[in-house]
């Protein structure tokens, strides 16, 4: 474990996206985040089995995890890519209320990420009108049992398949307009870093980032080709320090999608991934205060 502490240690703690080592069974994440010193898990509810979920859950605490957030087996308005069944939007609903209401006794305070959904036809418009009334419902729904939910723009190469939003300002026009407590913002430095002045938008996001996840890019040569924090270009100190400016005490989750891509990490050392992405981050965070302070 020596080597998973070398840098400067980021702000946040650091959690792990069961995405990230999607070939292990929940029970390999738990036993081997623990193993490497990692405190938090962004729970993926498609790795839990329906039978057992609750040993499983239950399985987080007895290793001294806590959970950062949770990723709901359907997590979209609208019918995507990812996750096109149920077609109808209000079975989606039911479903992702029926997954509120069995995780929420083990996740209790946690955001569920959440977002639109592909537009139907390419209607934008009416994907944005139907996220807001429904989230506005969900909401107090969510409230009721105790946790919160953070809505996530997507990458611009998700548009039409995943999403109909892309920017931080269209999430955050949808945030002010259901007008809720408990609904704020997952911002993910993979699907926002090349917005137009997004230091600022992440400014004025300010406290209602409610889940930052942190992968790196390269040119994607698959809808899931992403890399270990520090591997490729995203400014990832700068931003990190753009969110520590917010006030932001959440966890900062490594959130890690390799499919369909030739050297995909999936089928490396998954420990190694972890580590190097906790190194990542920690030079990351530590070259930009470094480079900051010597100006």
């Amino acid at each position: 474990m020596s080597d998973i502490n070398k840098g400067q240690s980021i702000p946040f703690p650091i959690s792990i996206s069961e995405f990230t080592t999607q070939p292990w069974t929940f029970e390999q994440d738990v036993e081997r985040y623990a193993e490497l010193g990692i405190t938090m898990i962004e729970v993926c509810e498609e790795k839990l089995d329906p039978q057992r979920f609750q040993e499983q859950l239950c399985m987080i605490k007895d290793h001294e995890l806590s959970i950062s957030a949770v990723q709901p087996f359907v997590r979209t308005f609208g019918s995507s890519q990812m996750q096109p069944i149920p077609k109808d939007m209000y079975e989606r609903l039911s479903r992702l209320r029926f997954s509120i209401e069995r995780l929420s006794p083990f996740a209790a305070g946690c955001p569920f990420i959440l977002n639109t959904g592909a537009p139907e036809k390419g209607n934008i418009d009416a994907m944005v009108k139907n996220t807001i009334r429904e989230l506005q419902n969900l909401a107090e729904f969510a409230a009721d049992h105790g946790v919160s939910l953070a809505l996530e723009p997507l990458n611009a190469s998700s548009m039409n398949s995943e999403s109909a939003i892309w920017t931080i300002a269209q999430a955050m026009q949808i945030i002010d307009s259901v007008d809720r407590g408990n609904v704020g913002l997952c911002l993910d430095f993979w699907n926002i870093w090349q917005n137009a002045n997004v230091e600022e938008e992440i400014g004025r996001a300010g406290d209602r980032i409610f889940v930052l996840q942190v992968s790196d890019w390269r040119t994607p040569q698959s809808s899931g080709d992403r890399l270990v924090p520090g591997d490729g270009i995203i400014p990832i100190g700068k931003l990190l320090q753009t969110v520590y400016q917010t006030g932001y005490k959440g966890a900062c989750s490594v959130e890690i999608f390799s499919q369909d891509v030739a050297d995909s990490l999936y089928k490396t050392d998954l420990k190694e991934v972890i580590r190097r992405s906790k190194n990542g981050l920690e030079e990351a965070w530590g070259k930009f205060i470094n480079h900051s302070i010597s100006r």
